[in-house]
């Protein structure tokens, strides 16, 4: 699916709306985001697939003060598809109450309904170490770098 620069742009707005709506409390309107039938999948955290909306706000209000203060999205990727669904990568961060932040992928699949484009599928990953644990050094890469001199 060619995807038009109104449609990238609804998309975007869309990933950003998610963050809004929950930190405002506004979990009755997670229908503007997701599909009723959405995947919420955890299972980073230990939490498994959380599976349709009113499973999403029962695990929300769940986790209760466990929730970030803040979202906050950004670099988000679209890609096109030739399907009817399209892949859509953002990266987040979270603020918790004692200040602390941590960081996530979320990897969606989002779809155009008759109310406009939504999440059907989330997958969020914790970002946990530097380069996503990659220790090695590519062919040609080593020596390339040289160490800072001071001068005496």
């Amino acid at each position: 699916m060619a995807l038009t620069l109104e449609d990238r742009l609804a998309i975007t707005e869309l990933i950003a709306l998610h963050g809004h709506l929950v930190d405002e409390g506004e979990l009755d309107r997670l229908d503007e985001v997701f599909t009723p039938d959405a995947e919420y999948d955890l299972t980073d955290f230990a939490q498994g697939t959380v599976i349709g909306l009113p499973e999403l706000v029962g695990a929300s209000l769940a986790l209760g003060a466990g929730n970030p203060v803040a979202h906050h999205v950004t670099n988000v990727v679209i890609e096109d598809s030739p399907e009817e669904r399209v892949r859509v990568r953002s990266k987040g961060l979270g603020i918790r109450t004692d200040g602390s932040c941590g960081s996530v992928t979320y990897e969606d699949t989002v779809v155009l309904t008759g109310a406009g484009w939504r999440i059907t599928h989330r997958r969020v990953s914790a970002r946990r170490v530097p380069l996503n644990g990659t220790r090695s050094v590519p062919p040609g890469a080593r020596g390339t770098a040289r160490p800072a001199t001071t001068n005496p």
